[in-house]
């Protein structure tokens, strides 16, 4: 309650602005037609004239200078995707709008691919068990596993391994804001860089020009229970939704089956080519990107007897969500209990591919940016972009981001599927172009249809 209390403490303060650094850009990307840089930042910034990292960033100058509004910094998601390789080489994400009138730079965020990243003994993270667990030996086993892997991976990436968490990625964003001589921030986030965008709106809102959360995180969970409990109802949703569409759609390789009961023949199969973890990451992967025929193809294929496909270890972000997420399970009892709660929001799925938190983050004990209601007082309202059916972020999550802000966050529904909104439709681009560019706010209860550019 006490990290609570001094978070929220931090964003109603005033917070000195950072010095700004001097930048030295090189020609960059796949058709060096793009700029890269690195910035230098504390690795603790309680310490800034302690140890420091370079952290990697990326520029695609705006097109038309004569008419650039300014730099639009692009949060990339994940935790830990990359994102200068976002603006050097795929840049197809942006519009010509936006590319017409902004400077667009991403960063890779502290701990991931070109800043400074956190390296674990790859031996040791494929002995990862079984992210769901059976037993309370499966729960001693787990604590036991995590503790010797986080040693491992403290030892042999640095204090970075204590300093991942979003306070501290905040603190790197607005010093990006000033080494680049913007007075203002125009940001766009997307998914789990949402959760940057909306902290720092609230730690500095004099310095917030316009934010756009795409496909957006809400980090308000008050339990472990009501942090499952969201994500179960948006994968339970999103499957609803592949269902229905295989229901109308005759190319479907389940049309005229019964796919919940398929599904669920797999998932009691207690086959040994996959487990049933796996088959729910699959199908999150499918239902997050809206990829529903390939979906049916796989069941019906495994259905068929096909071998099921094995995703293997997850990548370790674990500093980067442990940090900022309060989970704590007790013991295998508590975790039992918290699944058959979300089986019961999810009488089909059973419960959601981010189950693995609570098994990835068992046992962190240092929880540095904790889960809380927003407090933002920007000028400009916070843009919310997020699909009607999203696996990963679901439309939940976002009401309940729009309630928080109030007045000062508006939320735009593209009715359709799939993680991120903004490349699904001609209107979310119009809308998320018109708030950047004029800081022109869409009308509350905006919704746009599934069309297609």
């Amino acid at each position: 309650m006490n990290s609570l209390l001094a978070v929220l403490l931090a964003a109603a303060l005033p917070v000195p602005a950072p010095t700004a650094a001097t930048l030295d850009w090189r020609t960059c990307g796949k058709n060096m037609d793009a700029q890269c840089t690195h910035l230098t930042v504390p690795v603790d910034w309680s310490r800034p004239a302690g140890e420091t990292i370079e952290l990697a960033v990326g520029r695609r100058p705006a097109r038309d200078q004569a008419h650039k509004v300014g730099t639009l910094i692009f949060g990339p998601g994940g935790p830990w995707d990359p994102g200068v390789s976002r603006v050097t080489d795929d840049y197809d994400r942006f519009s010509d709008t936006l590319l017409d009138r902004f400077d667009i730079v991403s960063f890779d965020p502290r701990g991931s691919t070109g800043s400074h990243p956190v390296s674990c003994d790859p031996e040791q993270v494929a002995k990862a068990p079984d992210p769901i667990l059976s037993s309370q030996k499966d729960f001693e086993t787990t604590l036991a596993y995590n503790r010797t892997l986080w040693a491992g991976c403290e030892k042999l990436t640095g204090d970075l391994w204590n300093h991942a968490d979003m306070g501290s990625n905040v603190r790197d964003l607005d010093a990006l804001r000033a080494a680049l001589g913007e007075r203002k921030l125009t940001f766009h986030g997307s998914s789990y860089g949402t959760v940057l965008g909306a902290a720092y709106a609230e730690r500095y809102p004099d310095r917030t020009r316009a934010i756009l959360l795409e496909s957006v995180d809400d980090h308000s969970s008050r339990s472990t229970a009501e942090f499952l409990t969201a994500q179960t109802w948006a994968a339970e949703d999103a499957f609803d939704d592949f269902v229905t569409w295989c229901d109308h759609t005759s190319s479907c390789a389940l049309h005229g089956r019964d796919v919940a009961a398929v599904w669920n023949d797999l998932f009691t199969s207690g086959r040994a080519d996959f487990t049933r973890f796996d088959l729910v990451a699959v199908t999150f992967k499918r239902t997050k990107d809206a990829d529903y025929a390939k979906l049916a193809d796989y069941l019906a294929a495994v259905a068929g007897g096909a071998p099921g496909f094995r995703p293997g270890p997850l990548p370790v972000v674990l500093p980067a969500f442990c940090a900022d997420w309060s989970l704590p399970v007790r013991d295998y009892r508590e975790y039992a209990s918290l699944m058959r709660q979300a089986a019961r929001v999810a009488p089909n799925t059973h419960f959601p591919a981010q189950a693995f938190a609570l098994t990835a983050c068992l046992g962190w004990d240092h929880v540095a940016y904790p889960q809380h209601a927003l407090r933002v007082h920007t000028r400009t309202p916070l843009l919310l972009l997020n699909s009607r059916h999203d696996a990963a972020t679901g439309w939940n999550w976002a009401r309940n981001v729009e309630r928080q802000l109030g007045r000062h966050g508006v939320l735009v529904t593209y009715e359709g599927a799939g993680h991120g909104s903004y490349s699904r439709s001609q209107c979310m681009r119009d809308i998320a172009d018109a708030y950047l560019v004029d800081l022109t706010v869409p009308a509350r209860g905006t919704i746009c249809g599934p069309t297609h550019s």
